[in-house]
């Protein structure tokens, strides 16, 4: 026997939860007129695929795909209004923006393949052209295009109208722009109309139609079906040319890249807010596209002790907040430490600096040396040039312990150097000063071949 489990809510199925989300969007009066819409594509949409049969046309089915994809608008519609109606969750902190921004990708990404399925199919009909009836071929381009431009010009759809109006423009706005300034020339009351770019959406309508016109004239005089394939393809090729730039501003948006028109904004508030008062440093900063005209970032402020921290973070905020709507501020304060100025260990007696004056200078090198006399032996080679003006090089100070024994002699090779230049190069006694020192800043160092504290000669 299992637990029983008496106050246990039922799990609600894939389809209970979608009918609740479906009435929360249904109770905004806006969503009725998108159904409406929605309701009379699908109706419009049938009618042509049946044309698109009868007429054998592969130039109305692509325009056909057209009408497919403002099916696809309307409901990245219903989802921006369902968006706008959800509040963020404890799983979705940041809301659900990123699903219309992913509706918006979806349906570019879907109106492209359908084109590249239409090129495939002008392919093979190049080989074989069939016969095309041109019937209702005029009919239902003149169906399709009164339906596109109304939908299109009385629903208001903020994903793809935003989504139009940040992408880059298309070879086709391109192109029409520069014809739309040679005509502004000549009539200036058009520019507001043709200027500074159209609608892409549309703009591919009218021209999808005037193909599709084109096509049937050239049709119904010359019996040239080949036109409705280069009409195909020409209807294709617009629709990548139109919808690839807003699949590549939405695929980065969701990659969350940095829109490249806000970077000189941040940077200069990043600078602004480092020369704030308290604020150390500015690090780890990070700042992305979460939705169509919404910016969210997060940052690392890194302030001194004495600083405020809640009076630094609303000054950061304040200044962030202009432009970066979802802002996430981590606030530390200065962690420096003292650094310390002995690494090792230190001997005792080394502390007590008054007992070590006797600073002798061993040589580095292995010179031989006379036993009896420890004076430095005569090289076989000839000393090297102004060494006698080097009496410190390459020599390290040793510090030994004052003892008040007898010290030890310097064991400096100076090659051939006679012994009255020895004296002249500074050796006395301690106290009595002297003209000259080492190079190692050592200065009146007693030594053998000085004198003794009485100023008397040593033997």
């Amino acid at each position: 026997m299992g637990t029983i489990h008496l106050f246990r809510k039922s799990q609600r199925s894939f389809v209970g939860k979608l009918s609740q989300e479906f009435k929360l969007v249904a109770a905004d009066r806006r969503s009725w007129k998108i159904l409406l819409f929605g309701a009379i594509n699908l109706l419009c949409t049938g009618f042509l695929l049946m044309w698109c049969s009868s007429t054998n046309s592969i130039a109305l089915t692509a325009y056909t795909y057209l009408t497919i994809f403002d099916l696809f608008s309307l409901v990245t519609c219903l989802i921006s209004y369902w968006v706008m109606v959800r509040k963020p969750s404890p799983v979705y902190s940041f809301g659900f923006e990123r699903l219309e921004v992913l509706a918006v990708f979806a349906s570019t990404v879907l109106a492209q393949l359908g084109a590249l399925f239409i090129l495939k199919e002008s392919v093979e009909r190049f080989l074989e052209q069939p016969e095309i009836h041109t019937g209702r071929l005029l009919v239902g381009t003149f169906v399709a295009l009164t339906f596109n431009l109304f939908t299109m010009l009385s629903v208001r759809n903020k994903p793809f109208a935003y989504v139009s109006e940040a992408a880059t423009t298309s070879w086709l706005q391109e192109h029409v722009a520069d014809l739309s300034r040679s005509l502004c020339g000549i009539i200036p009351g058009l520019s507001s109309i043709f200027l500074p770019r159209m609608n892409p959406f549309v703009l591919i309508d009218i021209a999808g139609a005037f193909a599709l016109c084109i096509t049937y004239m050239l049709i119904e005089i010359n019996n040239y079906f080949a036109v409705d394939t280069a009409s195909a393809i020409a209807i294709a090729l617009m629709t990548v040319g139109t919808m690839y730039p807003m699949s590549v501003y939405s695929g980065k948006v969701l990659l969350q890249t940095t829109p490249p028109h806000v970077i000189g904004q941040l940077d200069k508030l990043i600078r602004e807010v480092s020369t704030l008062d308290g604020v150390l440093e500015v690090r780890n900063e990070h700042f992305w596209t979460l939705g169509f005209g919404s910016l969210a970032g997060s940052v690392h402020v890194r302030i001194r002790r004495d600083a405020n921290e809640q009076m630094v973070l609303a000054h950061v905020t304040n200044r962030l907040y202009t432009l970066v709507s979802t802002l996430t501020v981590q606030i530390f304060k200065d962690d420096w430490m003292r650094p310390a100025l002995i690494s090792g260990p230190v001997a005792a007696n080394m502390l007590n600096l008054p007992d070590h004056h006797i600073i002798p200078m061993p040589p580095l090198k292995g010179d031989d040396l006379n036993p009896l006399t420890s004076t430095p032996a005569k090289p076989s080679t000839a000393p090297p040039e102004f060494s006698f003006n080097t009496p410190g090089k390459n020599m390290t100070p040793v510090i030994l312990l004052n003892t008040q024994t007898k010290p030890y002699g310097l064991g400096i090779n100076h090659g051939s150097t006679p012994y009255s230049s020895m004296f002249s190069q500074g050796f006395g006694a301690p106290g009595m000063g002297a003209t000259q020192g080492f190079r190692t800043g050592f200065t009146n160092i007693p030594s053998k071949y000085g004198t003794n504290s009485r100023g008397q000669p040593r033997s």
